[in-house]
């Protein structure tokens, strides 16, 4: 368990250090207010997500600890959003779009909401 653990934590640290650096260094280059830094570390994460899960059923023999270094830990520390599109094309993947369709639209309602509330409760305390 510490090797997962271990694994995870080291990925998920480069990926946070590395979502840091690229996200500033595109939002300065586009001198506006548009994430645009954000939003470029979201494509690369969702391209990596997807490239190391086509390669992790292509090469089956990678252990578990690095497939959870480069997803759950890299992938989940430079963006979490890599993950939500990749649950979302496996849900279409699989027929399931009752629940592709209801999982995109609680996350994205639901996320903004709770933001929203977070806010407004940091206001009153």
């Amino acid at each position: 368990m510490f090797k997962v653990i271990l694994a995870v934590g080291t990925g998920g640290f480069i990926g946070s250090v590395g979502r840091f650096y690229i996200s500033k260094y595109f939002q300065v280059l586009s001198g506006s207010s548009f994430p645009l830094g954000t939003f470029v570390v979201n494509v690369i994460g969702c391209f990596m997500i997807g490239l190391f899960y086509g390669l992790f059923m292509k090469y089956s023999d990678l252990s578990p600890a690095w497939r959870l270094f480069l997803t759950t830990g890299f992938c989940g520390g430079f963006t979490t959003f890599s993950t939500f599109s990749y649950e979302n094309i496996a849900l279409l993947r699989d027929g399931q779009y009752v629940f592709f369709f209801s999982y995109t639209s609680a996350s994205l309602l639901i996320g903004l909401l709770f933001t929203f509330v977070g806010l407004m409760l940091s206001k009153m305390i």
